[in-house]
Formats: C-alpha cells, structure tokens, sequence
C-alpha cells in the first residue's frame, strides 16, 4: 500500500472516530477534557492538507497535455474547468487537479436552472445530459467498471445544495472513492495514463473489467450518482487507476481543446459499439 493510499484511509477513519466521539459524548458526557472530541478532527484536517498539497506538488512541471477524444457526443458546456482554474474542483485529491464537469445543453431541449427555494429537487429524465451515451476516448483497456449506485435526485436549489455541501458531501467522503465518484469507469490508455468518467447512470455498463474498448466506444451512460447536483459527466486523466493513489494529468480534447466554463461545445457522433 502507497503512503498516500494510506495517509487517506486514515483521513477517513479519523472523521468517523470524530463523529462517534462527538454521538457517544452527547449522550453519555463521558469523554473528558471534551477537547479530545477534536483531537481525530484536527488529525483529519492535517492529513487533508498534506495528502492535498503533495497531490499538486508536480503542478510546477506538470506533464504535457495528453490528447484524448471527447467523452460525449452532441452540444455540451462546461463547468469547473482546468482552462479557468487548477485544481479545478479545488482539490487534489483523487487525481481531479485537471479534472472537467460538462452538461447536455442541446437546441432541442432547455436545462433546468438553479432555483434558490422551488422546486427543491428534480427527477433526473427532466435534464437532457441524463442517459447520454459515454464515449471511450482512446483505445484502452477498462480496469473498473461499475454501475450498482441508484441515481438520486437532482441538488439544484438552494434548499438542496446547502443539503449537499454541508451533510451529503461530508459523509460520501467518508465512504471514499465510490462514495464521491458513484458509478464509474477508468481506462487504462496505456503510457501510464488513465481516464476516469464519474456519475455514471445504474445499469447502464456495456463493458467491463478487462474488456478492450476502441476510441468512440459507447461505454456507459450519463447518471447522476455519487456527490453530484445533477446528470453530468466528471471526466479526468490520471496516472493511477487507484483513485486514492491517483494525480491529475491534464488534457485536451481532439478538435475542441479545453473548454472554459461556460463554454459551449459540440462533439462529434459515437461510432457503434457492435464490434
């Protein structure tokens, strides 16, 4: 095990030592001095720091930009994008220093807004990025694949976000990897390089572990699993198929380059999966 698999492991098993601490202590009183309840919490925040900082520690010689194909096919605009800001979801942490969101925004369909108080949540089939196909963006080898996770309900209002970021958040990190990412497929593209896709919709796989997957490849679908506010697609290079383990490796999409949030882009057709 690496030490920065390991430095995160424990940064997980210190909050959960912090949250059993602060339920026993309400309800028995038991623990004194009470400034112990904080001890892992503090621990925690440390390593946090640490394993963040060591994830962007090659930022000053980043390897090159490694040339993919885009994961999606259709109109589609970009959040949280590396071309604005690094790392763009701001954290290191499981290899998203370069990683990009982008959402389905075709002629033919409006995306719903965020609204601060109604409707608090929405069904998924009301975005039009849900049940996209997922595309393979080079040859490659898949080495995970799942798709066990349920889609939940949208976290585009105010009311539902406030619940993301202080409540859900916190305890899919606790969970790790599968807890933030939900659904996913990596890819092995050879050369130490690897592509991850998060969110992936339930049941929705045409691949698995060990299969190879040719460029263009429909692989998944779009869901909306895992720490997300909606349907969308998380995608990111990285040198380790271990997400603990993993640091970004940025990219750029063939014929679209990296586009800034908010950019609008379209991607060409998938080529079938029927090989």
């Amino acid at each position: 095990m690496s030490v920065r698999k390991a430095a995160m492991i424990l940064h997980r098993c210190c909050w959960v030592v912090f949250v059993a601490l602060v339920v026993v202590t309400a309800f028995t009183g038991s623990l004194d001095p009470y400034v112990l309840v904080f001890l892992p919490a503090v621990v925690a925040l440390v390593i946090g720091i640490v394993v963040n900082r060591s994830g962007g520690a090659d930022m000053a010689q980043p390897r090159p930009a490694v040339e993919v194909g885009p994961p999606v096919t259709g109109r589609w605009s970009a959040l949280n994008s590396p071309a604005d800001k690094v790392p763009s979801h701001g954290t290191h942490a499981y290899g998203q220093t370069y990683a990009i969101d982008v959402v389905a925004e075709p002629d033919s369909r409006d995306r719903p807004p965020f609204r601060w108080v109604w409707p608090v949540v929405r069904r998924n089939r009301d975005f039009p990025a849900f049940g996209s196909p997922l595309l393979a963006v080079a040859d490659g080898t898949v080495v995970h694949a799942s798709d066990g996770q349920r889609d939940h309900l949208s976290r585009n209002s105010g009311p539902a976000l406030a619940y993301l970021m202080v409540i859900e958040a916190f305890i899919r990190d606790l969970a790790g990897p599968g807890g933030i990412y939900g659904n996913r497929v990596v890819l092995d593209l050879g050369d130490g390089t690897y592509a991850a896709y998060a969110h992936v919709q339930r049941g929705s796989l045409e691949v698995r572990a060990g299969d190879t997957v040719r460029a263009g490849q429909r692989i998944a679908r779009c869901g909306n699993s895992g720490n997300s506010t909606e349907p969308h697609v998380h995608f990111q290079l990285m040198d380790h198929p271990d997400l603990d383990r993993a640091r970004g490796i940025p990219f750029t999409w063939r014929g679209i380059g990296v586009p800034a949030d908010g950019e609008v882009f379209v991607a060409g057709e998938a080529v079938s999966s029927d090989w």
